[in-house]
């Protein structure tokens, strides 16, 4: 399923106006945290080429200086004395059989690493979702600051509307202070509403990576499922949490395999080639061996047993992981869908008591220059209304988020998916160099160095 979010979002950005697609870029590319489990990926890559190493032949420079100390005491006579002798040489390692079980170890290594994929996309969901929210926030919080200003200019006017009643005689002292009062709590309400702007403005840069601009207001809405069905068979094929938790019971249950084949045969070959120097003489000598090692564990304490227990309840666990993480998909997928249900519906009710209240407040404010109406009448109209428009600013922001919510729900809310106009992280591009673990002296190899150099540079 391609999800892209639609034209305001994804046209061409404005001069002067951050759009909803901007913050999303600018929080991809500049997310600590999704460069940290960048690099736990790569960590993970490398467990690969480790686990291949294993399969293949190990050799090491030896080189070693030995003093031999002497003193015995033969036939009365007594005597000591002491040999120095220097060896240098290589030895040679290769397994030959085990089993399968370091075979079994590369394979759960790779189904790790594909966990390990799966979990850096649920970073980049909660990512961008945090993008997502700091920015219907703070156009929240500027509609709200721009409603509460407007309502220190309404509540002024009346209240010099109230002044110049009260001295023609037309209302009394107590409207004159009601109207004030009002005025008074406008402006402390608008004190509150521009200290919460501040505090949107710096969670915005802080998920976003830059200070906001001027906005360009709510986005277009991503297109919803047609039915709460329809989302949870996504999620289930695509969530990055159901996805990681099946590699890592794929994994557990390759551990169990492996760690019952270690109670089983191994066979080495083993070889060495040295020049053995006598110091205190001219004699030498080359010395080289080769030869088969058969190793069958007998009895090690229990911990091999142990060992296989663990890995089996290690399997266990991870398949309850799975289970939970399926059901917890599920829910969450539910709960987006009602959620934005919910913040539709309310929507649509609030546009309607808007426009109610604007007409009464309208009527009433015409009544009481004739006469008809109290200043009290007024201000509870003009309160009235200030509710409504408040209302119905935070619905519209809450139907956004359950928009996005609900493609978080379903693993969607991806750069790829969005169509963001972003250098796309691949991450079998740094597998691929390292899964057939190159020596340090291989054109591979000195790819992968440019690579790490790169990397340590961003």
């Amino acid at each position: 399923m391609s999800i892209a979010l639609l034209a305001a979002t994804v046209a061409p950005r404005s001069a002067v106006a951050d759009n909803l697609a901007d913050a999303l870029v600018g929080a991809y590319n500049t997310s600590g945290l999704l460069e940290q489990n960048r690099a736990l990926l790569r960590a993970a890559d490398e467990d690969v080429a480790i686990a291949l190493a294993q399969l293949r032949p190990i050799i090491n420079w030896t080189m070693q200086v030995q003093r031999e100390f002497t003193d015995r005491r033969a036939s009365g006579l007594s005597a000591s004395g002491g040999v120095t002798n220097g060896f240098i040489g290589l030895s040679f390692e290769q397994l030959l059989y085990d089993g399968g079980a370091t075979r079994l170890a590369k394979q759960s290594a790779q189904e790790s690493v594909l966990s390990a994929r799966q979990t850096l996309i649920d970073v980049e969901q909660s990512i961008l979702f945090r993008a997502v929210s700091a920015y219907m926030n703070l156009i929240l919080q500027e509609d709200n600051v721009a409603l509460r200003r407007n309502n220190v200019r309404v509540l002024g006017e009346e209240l010099r509307a109230s002044q110049d009643r009260f001295e023609v005689g037309e209302v009394t002292r107590t409207d004159v202070a009601l109207s004030e009062a009002s005025v008074a709590a406008a402006r402390a309400n608008l004190a509150d509403a521009l200290g919460n702007l501040t505090t949107a403005k710096a969670e915005y840069a802080n998920a976003v990576g830059n200070e906001p601009g001027k906005t360009a207001g709510q986005p277009s809405l991503p297109k919803r499922p047609a039915s709460i069905d329809a989302a949870t068979a996504v999620a289930v094929r695509t969530h990055p949490d159901i996805l990681a938790a099946q590699h890592q019971v794929r994994a557990a249950e390759l551990i169990v395999q492996q760690q019952r084949k270690e109670l089983g045969p191994s066979v080495t070959l083993d070889a060495d080639l040295g020049y053995t120097e006598d110091f205190g003489s001219s004699d030498f000598r080359n010395d080289s061996s080769a030869g088969v090692s058969f190793r069958q564990p007998v009895y090690a304490g229990g911990a091999l047993a142990a060992q296989v227990r663990r890995a089996i309840a290690t399997r266990d666990a991870s398949r309850s992981a799975l289970l939970t993480a399926q059901r917890d998909v599920v829910q969450g997928v539910k709960d987006a869908y009602v959620r934005f249900q919910t913040a539709e519906a309310s929507l649509t009710a609030s546009n309607e008591r808007v426009r109610a209240a604007q007409i009464a407040f309208d009527g009433i404010r015409e009544e009481a220059t004739l006469g008809a109406r109290t200043t009290l009448d007024v201000l509870t109209a003009e309160q009235d209304l200030l509710d409504a428009q408040t209302q119905q600013i935070f619905a519209r922001s809450e139907r956004s988020l359950a928009a996005y919510q609900m493609l978080l729900s379903q693993g969607l809310l991806t750069a790829e998916r969005l169509g963001l106009a972003v250098q796309i992280y691949d991450p079998t591009l740094y597998y691929n160099l390292v899964k057939n673990a190159p020596a340090q002296v291989s054109k591979q190899s000195k790819d992968l160095d440019r690579v790490l150099k790169a990397l340590g540079k961003q």
